[in-house]
């Protein structure tokens, strides 16, 4: 098992995550970037932000299982994981 294409996936589907929510909160919000998380936060909605962010995540998951990169893949099924626990705690 190769630990570094594992972790190339996790921060694949990491970074997927955070370009999906800096998309939905430029689009969809009136606020920046920063200040939305910072809103969002506090009326208590970072988790749902966060999951939306990670549709993106699907994508990532299926270009990779195209290329035959199975490894980094799970990579970003781990980050889905994590940033699922993570939203259950913000």
């Amino acid at each position: 098992m190769n630990k570094t294409d594992l972790l190339i996936g996790f921060i694949i589907g990491i970074l997927a995550s955070v370009l999906g929510s800096f998309l939905f909160i430029t689009f969809f919000t009136n606020y920046s970037f920063l200040g939305g998380l910072q809103i969002m936060q506090f009326e208590g909605k970072l988790g749902k932000i966060i999951t939306l962010g990670s549709i993106l995540d699907l994508v990532a998951f299926a270009i990779l299982l195209k290329l035959n990169k199975e490894l980094m893949a799970r990579g970003v099924i781990l980050a889905v994981i994590s940033l699922a626990l993570l939203s259950l705690f913000v």
